[in-house]
């Protein structure tokens, strides 16, 4: 099989994918979750005609000029009404979100009148209509004021809660199951042995999957032995989870098991090998109602492949934008020609005096060097075949 372009791949990996279902969750957990569908007020707000400051509630003719004094009639604090309705000469105490006694339309605040016993002096006369919230300024019963799709935050549970919706539909997570692969990796914290690494390739991707808005599920290390292989896989499918990662195991050698597996599990290979640096070594496939995605096993290619076609494809699950994030740059230092792979250059980000982005390649770029990667602030794309540049032109890059 030829090496597959970038673009391709992604579309591939793309084509068939849904948002996932819809799943009610409470207020307090819907924070960051993307809307399943519209949201609709279930009541009127405000639901009657508010006060909009302490005060007292009075007939607007009968406050229009200064020195006027009215007889105190009652009381309306918030949360209790006024049984009663304000006539002639009359007004009622009245404090902030109170309903508005029957018979007022004018709120006379406080620092504009004095109290003296039961009367009250109009110090300042107030305009008509002054400080009352009409019943329904906010909005209405039946209005539709969030829109399915929208990734919700703080602002949206206050208005969410306020229509009375203690519950949200929001788009399900997917779940992604994490399986690293071979016989050489220990996990963080373990002691390997004179011929095993750390394993560092679950941590970060599952990261990823928390980041994208999925919830990850981690498989633990199979050793590189068929039956071994099988029986994790057998657990993600038990698990009915949305995605399979796999780490490493999926190119040529006599210890890549992964596709042999997953072809014995009947998985449909969509892709295997593409034509990107780091990252040569990606397979996409099917394995029923499960998306498959094997990522290399070295921990750059791993991560920088996690970023180009994981993050897009849990976006696409949970109906986000499937936009490119690059942008451009300048750039900091030469770079020679490319050849047939898209590169992917790890490359330190800073803005020059004249407020533009730099971005200059590190001169080593070796696909296990992985402190490289975390202190990156980009990775400049280089096309296949491109021509030779000079530090000063123009690049793309993808922020990190």
């Amino acid at each position: 099989m030829s090496l597959m372009p970038v673009d391709d791949a992604l579309l591939a990996l793309l084509d068939d994918i849904l948002p996932r279902e819809c799943e009610w969750v409470p207020l307090e957990e819907a924070n960051g979750r993307k809307l399943a569908q519209d949201l609709v007020s279930k009541l009127t707000q405000p639901p009657f005609a508010a006060s909009a400051m302490d005060g007292y509630a009075v007939r607007h003719e009968d406050a229009a000029k200064p020195d006027v004094r009215l007889t105190v009639i009652g009381e309306a604090p918030a949360g209790h009404a006024f049984q009663g309705a304000v006539g002639t000469g009359e007004a009622v105490r009245i404090f902030t979100g109170a309903p508005v006694p029957e018979g007022a339309d004018t709120i006379l605040i406080q620092e504009n009148a004095e109290r003296t016993e039961n009367q009250v002096r109009v110090v300042e006369a107030p305009t008509k209509g002054r400080f009352v919230r009409a019943a329904g300024l906010d909005f209405s019963l039946g209005d539709t004021l969030i829109k399915v799709g929208k990734t919700l935050n703080y602002r949206d549970l206050a208005l969410a809660a306020a229509m009375n919706h203690a519950v949200l539909p929001v788009v399900r997570k997917p779940v992604v199951a994490v399986l690293a692969t071979g016989d050489e990796l220990v996990r963080p914290g373990g002691e390997p042995g004179p011929d095993q690494i750390i394993a560092s390739n679950h941590a970060g991707i599952a990261g990823l999957v928390e980041d994208c808005g999925g919830i990850p599920l981690d498989l633990g290390i199979s050793p590189d032995y068929p039956k071994a292989m099988a029986n994790y896989v057998a657990r993600a499918i038990d698990s009915k989870v949305d995605v399979l990662i796999t780490l490493g195991g999926a190119s040529v050698g006599d210890h890549d098991l992964v596709q042999d597996v997953l072809g014995e599990q009947g998985m449909d290979l969509a892709f295997w090998r593409i034509a990107m640096r780091p990252g040569k070594p990606l397979m996409a496939g099917r394995l029923g109602d499960i998306k498959v995605l094997g990522l290399p096993g070295n921990p750059v290619s791993s991560l920088v492949c996690g970023l180009l076609f994981l993050k897009p494809l849990l976006a696409a699950m949970l109906g986000e934008s499937r936009l490119s994030e690059e942008t451009t740059a300048v750039l900091g230092a030469d770079l020679g020609e490319n050849d047939r792979r898209q590169d992917y250059i790890r490359a330190k980000l800073e803005t020059d005096n004249n407020g533009q982005l730099v971005a200059t390649p590190f001169k080593r770029q070796d696909s296990s060097m992985l402190a490289l990667l975390a202190h990156s602030g980009a990775l400049i794309i280089r096309p296949p075949h491109a021509p030779a540049v000079k530090a000063g032109d123009q690049v793309k890059i993808l922020k990190l």
